[in-house]
């Protein structure tokens, strides 16, 4: 399906509901779980509205670049994307939450989302966030967590007892909170490891699954702020950075897949995989210019970790299955709040 495919089908959905998905009916949902009306509902009240712009990872800029595959991972899956020398790749970094005006230096996760152009003109969705694991197991879980992080319109600010609450409630977002205290953000996109979170199912040329994760690793090392530089570092530097060092040559990752073994957890995104199992060099990702240069061309784009080319499959994790659902909404939202 061309990009141009993907953008008018939500918009003919949008004439059916606003949380009609792109690729088909919603998902099967737990009895308790919100609409994914109600999930952005949630998430856009942490900040208020910012009409005209995604309702997650509200703060970013775009990039491009190119993938190529490694003939390691071929053997894994029959993917075009590790039987090319190289694909245009479309990227977007941004911050996690709904602010567009959020501090470059705050204590949120980074996103990398990667929009590759096969062969055949089809496309392939990798979309990840630089921490190894979620903070939610389920859709609800992670729903009154933004009901719990929203701004108390007497104070502008999350009710802290709220939070309180929430964290004590669910053990797997204390561990994200405590991971995101332990790691500082990154000092620049490009120094930056970027996860998967989900499993997904490689599928071979004998139609054989092999459960995989994966990571982009940064070739120039990752670097996280000191509490020095976070404490002295200006409202907006990670566009410019990235920029800046765009001028020496392309900025490069590692697509690291490691693979899963029975008995990994395949259907929940707070659980890591032993560290112990093997990994493969499945491509090299090089980023070729961002920002300025590229400006205007991610921003109209739906990044949906569902959207997989032939040989990549979805696990059955709910919090996968549910993303589309959601983004659809988002998207359909801000597509409407754009058009005169």
């Amino acid at each position: 399906m061309s990009r141009l495919a993907v953008n008018l089908a939500v918009k003919l959905f949008l004439g059916v509901s606003s949380a009609a998905v792109v690729f088909g009916a919603l998902p099967a949902q737990a009895a308790d779980d919100p609409s994914p009306d109600q999930m952005v509902d949630a998430i856009q009240n942490i900040t208020g509205l910012h009409k005209g712009l995604r309702r997650n990872h509200g703060k970013g800029f775009c990039g491009a670049g190119t993938f190529k595959g490694d003939p390691d991972a071929a053997a894994l899956s029959v993917s075009p994307l590790f039987f090319s020398e190289s694909l245009p790749v479309l990227f977007r970094f941004s911050i996690a939450g709904p602010n567009p005006s959020a501090s470059d230096a705050a204590p949120a996760p980074r996103g990398l989302a990667l929009q590759i152009t096969l062969p055949d003109g089809g496309l392939q969705d990798l979309v990840m966030i630089n921490a190894p694991f979620f903070p939610a197991a389920t859709v609800k879980s992670f729903y009154d967590f933004q009901v719990a992080s929203a701004s108390d319109p007497a104070t502008g600010k999350p009710d802290p007892e709220k939070l309180k609450a929430y964290i004590a409630s669910n053990p797997a977002a204390k561990t994200f909170i405590d991971w995101l205290k332990a790691n500082n953000p990154p000092d620049s996109y490009g120094d930056s490891r970027y996860y998967s979170i989900h499993a997904f199912k490689f599928v071979d040329a004998a139609k054989q699954g092999h459960w995989v994760k994966w990571r982009f690793e940064p070739r120039d090392g990752a670097k996280g702020l000191t509490a020095e530089e976070i404490a002295a570092a200006p409202h907006d530097f990670l566009e410019q950075k990235l920029a800046d060092r765009l001028q020496t040559g392309p900025v490069e990752w590692d697509m690291i897949v490691t693979l899963g073994e029975p008995g990994d957890p395949i259907d929940n995104p707070t659980l890591l995989w032993p560290a112990e199992r093997r990994e493969i060099k499945a491509g090299i990702l090089s980023l070729t210019t961002a920002g300025a240069a590229s400006a205007g061309t991610c921003e109209d784009v739906m990044f949906d970790p569902n959207l997989l080319g032939p040989g990549i499959e979805a696990s059955p994790d709910p919090i996968l299955a549910y993303r589309s659902g959601a983004y659809a909404v988002s998207y359909g939202r801000r597509l409407q709040e754009k058009t005169p």
